[in-house]
């Protein structure tokens, strides 16, 4: 259940483009290697595009070879929340924005180290904000 008011997410919802919006609240999925996030490599912070709020940083994200951004864990445990998804033959654990409810991705226990997991974000829905040294 999301942090935010209904109304509220209503209106974050209107800034997204449908491809966003798609993503995001229709559990959608972007083709893999297509985020430009797959590059990126300067310090800092992976935001929701949606409403703001920091999911994770880049010191937990790491090159999976999946075609999709990928961390091994969330900048905190309350800033994402998981539910199960049934949408494929084998279950999965779907991961989304806890303040807003917007899907971002799933998250697999194939990871690295310290954690062990795999949280494999769709770039179109991350905002990248870099470190304030990173420019």
């Amino acid at each position: 259940m999301p942090r935010l008011p209904a109304d509220q997410v209503r209106a974050l919802r209107a800034r997204l483009t449908p491809e966003q919006d798609r993503i995001a609240f229709h559990e959608g999925t972007e083709p893999p290697g297509c985020s430009l996030l797959n590059a990126e490599k300067r310090a800092g912070t992976y935001h929701c595009v949606v409403c703001g709020e920091a999911l994770f940083s880049s010191s937990a994200k790491y090159e999976s070879r999946s075609g999709w951004p990928s961390f091994f864990e969330p900048v905190s445990p309350d800033a994402i929340g998981t539910k199960s998804d049934f949408k494929l033959l084998m279950p999965r654990t779907e991961f989304h924005c806890a303040n807003c409810g917007a899907h971002g991705g799933h998250v697999f226990n194939d990871g690295p180290p310290p954690t062990g997991q795999r949280w494999c974000a769709n770039g179109e829905v991350l905002d990248f904000r870099p470190d304030a040294n990173e420019g």
